[in-house]
């Protein structure tokens, strides 16, 4: 794949995402406008880089071309978005779920199933509709919901075990899902402050 197929072959992606992101910005405008408990804390977004996807396709043994890269990654676009609460994330779930035009493509809930690392998160890839000259066409965007406490403890997990060669590998894994309890206790605690 060259810089220039690479280049050509994403932005219909980063359409999608720039359609997922003023969607959820405007969900939450019009259905929290009177409340100040809007759910989203933040939303970040990232397409994968050239080189990520065709480490991806070697992984799979496949060729690193743009047909395959379409049709065998469903996570080149990416939107994570933050929430405060888990009821938060439910609820926007379940509205974009609702909508017609957006196809669930998959879902895996690691909130009622959390990974046994203790990683916590709702993770749902719909395809997006992206209309241009000759039409319309679906692209996948994965989208990453979490709470605050959930991205810390991704983020730490991340930075202290991924990709780093430790001896004491099992036993700070071990500590991090000691940690995602307790976070979830606190996450719990605070959640009682908002219930009326």
């Amino acid at each position: 794949m060259t810089n220039e197929q690479y280049h050509t072959f994403i932005q219909p992606y980063s359409d999608a995402t720039e359609i997922l992101r003023a969607r959820l910005n405007v969900l939450e405008h019009n259905l929290y406008h009177e409340s100040a408990a809007h759910p989203i804390h933040n939303i970040q977004h990232r397409i994968k880089k050239k080189e990520s996807i065709e480490n991806k396709l070697h992984k799979k043994d496949k060729e690193p071309t743009v047909m395959n890269a379409k049709d065998y990654l469903q996570d080149i676009a990416g939107v994570r978005v933050i929430c405060y609460f888990t009821k938060d994330i439910y609820n926007l779930v379940d509205i974009l779920k609702f909508q017609s035009d957006l196809i669930i493509i998959r879902e895996r809930d690691y909130i009622r199933n959390p990974k046994p690392n203790g990683y916590r998160s709702y993770h749902i890839i719909l395809g997006v509709p992206v209309y241009c000259m000759d039409g319309m066409e679906y692209f996948p965007v994965e989208i990453q919901f979490r709470t605050l406490s959930m991205d810390f403890w991704a983020s730490m997990e991340h930075r202290i075990l991924y990709k780093i060669k430790r001896d004491d590998k099992e036993q700070i894994a071990a500590k991090l899902e000691e940690y995602a309890s307790t976070l979830i206790e606190i996450e719990e605690q605070f959640a009682r402050y908002t219930e009326k």
